[in-house]
Parts: structure tokens; C-alpha cells; sequence
């Protein structure tokens, strides 16, 4: 009786490759001669062009390192607390935005990034770094990120004029963010990490949208 192969496909999944086995028909008696076996390995190709096979060498080969880099670890650090500090602005828009509107989209910003910090925080963990190297980071190195003084005016806004300075400092924290996952896709090599950068691009370019949508006048800064 023929034994059956093993078929090794080889997918395109986010910005890197995953690898799965798929093994039929292969009992612990005859494994050990089985995998002697050179396997058939399938990649497939970009839309319009046709799949490759390749041996299991070149498999790892075109899946490349994943081992996070140093801009990996940069964008994780800083990125938590560049999220910690729009928790803090959407839990003062929670008890002082006037539009129902902005309210809405403090929530729907909370919602996100309150999960986000923890799935970053996991990420470092696994990895076996610390939250952020040296302790902190300066605001300064964080694009977007609110000033003391800023955020001392936010406190102290009510009405109109809270949830216009609401609008303008976290449309420019999340233009921030984009701008630093958009470093981070092209610095990076972490293919979790670039997932989370592409997630960050998607959910927060959205959310400028609708924010810019609600200021009172789109061609002046409030």
C-alpha cells in the first residue's frame, strides 16, 4: 500500500509567511520513515502569478526572520503610553463633551486602545522586555502626544469649547500614532507587531475622519 505524503503549505498571512504541516494517514509506527521523506512544499504566488514548490530549506528561507529588531521594540514601548494618554483625554470627554457625537467616539477610542495596551503589554512580555527601556519615554520622542499644559486646558474646557479642544489634540495624537506605525512597518521585521501598526493605521486614520467631520468649521483649527 502507497504510504501517503506529506504536503507542506506555505500561505501568505499579514505582512509575513506562516507555515503549515499537514499530515494524513501517519501512524507513530511508520513516522520515523515518513519524514525522510522530502516533502512537497507549495507557496503560492502573488494574484496573477502561478504557486512554487520548494524544499523545506527555501521555505524557511522565504519565510525570513521574525525575531523583533530594535525598531519592533521602540514602536511597542512608546506606543502603550501614547495610548494611556488618549484614555486619559476620552475619560474627560466622558464627563465634559457636550456632543453626544464626541462622546460617542471617546468611547468607541476607549474601547480600542484599553485592549490594545494590553495586547502590546503581552507582546513585551513574551518577548522579555520591559514596558519601555530606561523607564520612559519623553513625550517628545512620541509624536502627537498632548502637552502638560494642554491637557491642564482640557481639565478645565466645558461645553463647546472642551469638546473643540477635544477634537483638535486627538486628531493630532492620532495622527501621531499613524505616523509612528507607519515607521514601523517599513523599520520593523516583528510580524505581530506590524499587524498591530496596520491595525493602529486602519482604526485611527477612520477615527481622524470622523472627528474632522465634527469640528465646527473643517478650514479652521478650533
Amino acid at each position: 500500500m502507497k504510504r501517503p505524503r506529506r504536503a507542506i503549505v506555505l500561505a501568505a498571512a499579514g505582512c509575513g509567511l506562516a507555515i503549515s504541516l499537514t499530515l494524513s494517514g501517519c501512524s507513530s509506527d511508520d513516522a520515523g520513515a515518513d519524514r525522510a521523506a522530502a516533502p512537497n512544499v507549495v507557496a503560492p504566488g502573488k494574484p496573477g502569478e502561478p504557486a512554487k514548490t520548494l524544499t523545506v530549506d527555501e521555505a524557511r528561507k522565504a519565510r525570513g526572520d521574525d525575531s523583533p529588531n530594535s525598531a519592533d521594540f521602540g514602536y511597542v514601548q512608546m506606543m502603550i503610553p501614547h495610548h494611556r494618554q488618549a484614555l486619559v483625554m476620552t475619560g474627560l470627554a466622558k464627563r465634559y463633551a457636550r456632543a453626544e457625537q464626541v462622546g460617542r467616539v471617546a468611547e468607541r477610542i476607549s474601547a480600542a486602545q484599553g485592549p490594545e495596551i494590553g495586547a502590546m503589554e503581552g507582546w513585551l512580555s513574551r518577548f522579555g522586555k520591559p514596558r519601555a527601556e530606561g523607564g520612559h519615554h519623553h513625550h517628545g520622542e512620541m509624536p502627537g502626544m498632548a502637552t502638560a499644559a494642554q491637557l491642564a486646558q482640557l481639565r478645565a474646557a466645558r461645553g463647546e469649547k472642551f469638546d473643540a479642544l477635544f477634537l483638535k489634540l486627538m486628531i493630532a495624537h492620532h495622527q501621531g500614532a499613524v505616523s509612528m506605525a507607519t515607521d514601523l512597518l517599513s523599520e520593523g521585521r516583528n510580524t505581530l507587531a506590524q499587524e498591530m501598526a496596520n491595525d493602529v493605521i486602519a482604526q485611527q486614520s477612520a477615527e481622524i475622519g470622523r472627528m474632522r467631520r465634527m469640528q465646527p468649521d473643517a478650514g479652521q483649527t478650533p
